[in-house]
């Protein structure tokens, strides 16, 4: 697979297709950022990737069609997909192991990217993630379906999309595939996240546009939901962050500071046989 740079930090890499956009800041431990839907690297993770960078070989990805990633016009845009280029592009990194954080679509693509490829992935850190369609509020997905170019018109998302895209022209394209990408029906089974042996952190704001309970519930199949004083910690943690919506999740970067370095940074808990 052939790369070439771009900026300072900025690679491709020719993977399925794609020349798949990434950064790599500081050094350390591996840690694998995946932006949410229609977000590139500068808006969902500008404010935290030099915060996490002090202790980490922080890799940003832009998935298919996002920020400077060109999309493939005959391919949809699916978390299938999504996870086999970001393990893909771990394979051409020569990374035999790293730590994942998912943002929104990126948590699930992260998610998935554990459950198809567990040799791959350290720790998990899923912020705003569901693993059906039943976890995400209605008038969110309502309100999903109705985005128009017009819409988004002066929005962040437009704005970074125009300045970082290969082709800016596709900026209507791109919203009709996350569309129709939002009404595809996620029904993962709940066994899949039973059966995971990375330790997840589960991140969402109280006001997200993923329920609460669909979090707790989440956190219950990886292990916890259960009186620690009793019975111990499980591997996985959640946290729900207060006063947060979900387009200012990752900018509560003193919240996330506090939580996601320590749970990186504990020891693996010993696999269990």
């Amino acid at each position: 697979m052939n790369m070439k740079n771009s900026t300072k930090n900025g690679n491709y890499a020719n993977i399925n297709g794609l020349s798949i956009y990434y950064e790599i800041h500081g050094t350390g431990q591996p840690l694998v950022l995946l932006p949410g839907a229609l977000s590139g690297i500068g808006s969902a993770f500008g404010r935290l990737i030099p915060l996490l960078a002090r202790t980490r070989q922080v890799i940003a990805v832009e998935l298919q069609g996002y920020g400077h990633t060109a999309d493939i016009a005959d391919r949809p845009l699916s978390y299938k997909h999504y996870a086999e280029d970001t393990a893909a592009l771990l394979e051409h990194l020569r990374m035999n192991q790293a730590d994942i954080l998912g943002y929104s679509s990126g948590a699930g693509a992260a998610l998935q990217v554990a459950i198809r490829y567990p040799r791959l992935v350290r720790k998990l850190v899923l912020c705003s993630v569901t693993y059906t369609s039943s976890g995400i509020y209605p008038e969110m997905r309502a309100g999903i379906e109705e985005l128009t170019p017009e819409i988004l018109a002066g929005s962040p998302y437009e704005q970074e999309y125009l300045q970082t895209a290969p082709r800016p022209q596709d900026w209507p394209q791109l919203i009709a595939k996350a569309k129709a990408f939002n009404k595809q029906i996620q029904e993962w089974p709940a066994s899949d996240l039973k059966e995971m042996k990375s330790p997840v952190l589960l991140i969402a704001g109280d006001s997200d546009l993923v329920c609460p309970e669909h979090i707790a519930e989440m956190f219950r199949l990886l292990g916890g939901g259960h009186p620690g004083d009793l019975m111990g910690l499980p591997a996985s943690q959640m946290a729900i962050l207060p006063g947060t919506t979900h387009m200012g999740l990752t900018e509560r970067t003193d919240l996330f500071m506090a939580i996601i370095p320590p749970f990186l940074d504990a020891p693996m808990p010993e696999q269990k046989v």
